[in-house]
């Protein structure tokens, strides 16, 4: 495990720079440098991140049928503008703790209060669940042990690998957002947002809302601040084919495009994507006004929807009742939403070849991003559902609205979106 390198102007068009952090022969990183954290350390670029090494299985820390390895927090530093060379310390700054319970010891994150630094790793307790141990320090080498800051409840089902039965956490991230902290976290296959207070004395974080961050393929989610301070959500699109249709194909995952995190009134985490993402608009193709189009004139415009090379971006205002929108190519369906109303709200149903959720919740504002294989689909700013569909198109895409009355789609607005580059990669 290496830490790839890009650099943006606007957090959408990225360009490769060379490898950040390699494994060094013979040292703690020596079989991986896993997740960390980078912080601005008085104008000294930081990383703290998780070295892993392979070790007999009783010194193991990360133990899920493959592997054995031990898991320490190492330190590297870099003075480099554009952060091309690193200087790493030899030692680890943190060895995990000495329980033949752990579940794994790995992802730090951190946070500055002052004169101190604080530092969560993602860990957990066999048959017990996954938990943030909490850290402290004056100057980021030195680090003194307080307490789990945050723990979890295991599913109870039995796995090898802990993080599949919940027993572990991973890639944990907190921090403060509006008038609430915010804990991340994944397991299970999954990644959960938690909010509510940090309680500043004892240094524990009580939650008192939560839900999932993204009902389809997410993983793995990482923050920062933007140069406004708005918090950036970034996460990681893993694939759902596998692995040796994803080896015929020559790569595997990729980033989501950012979104900007907030919180409404009842303590529930919104997300939105980056405005700058309306850089990629090449040009409004379609549009109607639900109140002063006729139904005939917003049948047209849906009719004449064409979305060329799977990269395209819709907008619509769900009215009050049921509603069902496909996208489809000539050979059949390729991503669908069916929104029912029940006696508690709505249910709302993505489908794709690989994956189905329902949740109920009323509709109201949904976007949608396609763009190759990923597809993003966003409800109401709370609800998100990334698919991942690999049929090759025969033809552009088209909307199709199934039997139903063209009044229960309100506002429809298109997009044609122009890749990042010309190969769709990043040069």
């Amino acid at each position: 495990m290496h830490w790839a390198h890009a650099v943006s102007p606007d957090m959408i068009h990225w360009r490769n720079l060379p490898i950040a952090l390699a494994p060094t022969p013979g040292w703690d990183d020596a079989d991986g440098c896993f997740t960390g954290s980078a912080v601005d350390d008085h104008g000294v670029a930081t990383f703290l991140y998780t070295g892993v090494k392979a070790v007999a299985p009783e010194f193991a820390t990360l133990r899920d049928g493959h592997s054995n390895l031990r898991e320490v927090q190492c330190l590297a530093t870099s003075s480099d503008p554009e952060l091309r060379t690193w200087t790493k310390w030899k030692t680890p700054v943190i060895q995990p703790p000495a329980d033949p319970l752990l579940t794994g010891f790995r992802d730090p994150f951190l946070w500055r209060d002052g004169d101190l630094w604080y530092l969560g790793v993602a860990s957990g307790i066999r048959k017990q669940g996954g938990r943030v141990l909490l850290y402290r320090s004056k100057n980021l080498r030195q680090w003194e042990y307080l307490h789990p800051l945050a723990s979890g409840k295991w599913t109870e089902r039995e796995s090898i690998n802990p993080v599949d039965s919940g027993e572990m956490w991973e890639c944990p991230d907190f921090f403060p957002l509006g008038a609430k902290h915010v804990l991340l976290y994944s397991t299970a296959g999954k990644v959960v947002w938690e909010t509510g207070e940090l309680d500043r004395q004892g240094m524990v974080f009580h939650s008192q809302r939560s839900g999932i961050l993204d009902y389809g393929a997410y993983y793995a989610q990482k923050t920062q601040l933007d140069a406004k301070g708005n918090r950036i959500l970034w996460g990681w699109i893993p694939e759902k084919r596998s692995d040796d249709e994803l080896r015929a194909a020559g790569w595997a995952g990729c980033m989501a495009l950012p979104r900007v995190l907030s919180m409404d009134t009842r303590g529930d985490l919104q997300m939105r994507v980056a405005p700058v993402a309306e850089s990629l608009r090449a040009r409004e193709e379609y549009n109607y006004s639900y109140i002063s189009d006729s139904n005939q004139k917003r049948l047209l415009a849906l009719r004449s929807v064409e979305i060329k090379n799977l990269c395209g971006e819709l907008r619509w205002a769900a009215a009050a009742g049921p509603c069902s929108l496909t996208l489809e190519d000539s050979a059949g369906p390729w991503w669908s939403l069916d929104v029912t109303p029940t006696a508690t709200g709505y249910t709302l149903r993505v489908t794709t070849s690989r994956f189905n959720c329902h949740r109920s919740e009323p509709p109201g504002i949904s976007i949608f991003f396609l763009d190759a294989s990923v597809a993003e689909f966003f409800c109401n700013d709370l609800y998100v559902i990334t698919s991942r569909i690999y049929r090759k198109p025969v033809g552009p895409l088209r909307v199709r609205t199934a039997g139903l009355d063209l009044k229960t789609l309100g506002d429809f607005e298109a997009w044609q979106l122009r890749p990042i580059s010309p190969d769709r990669l990043t040069t």
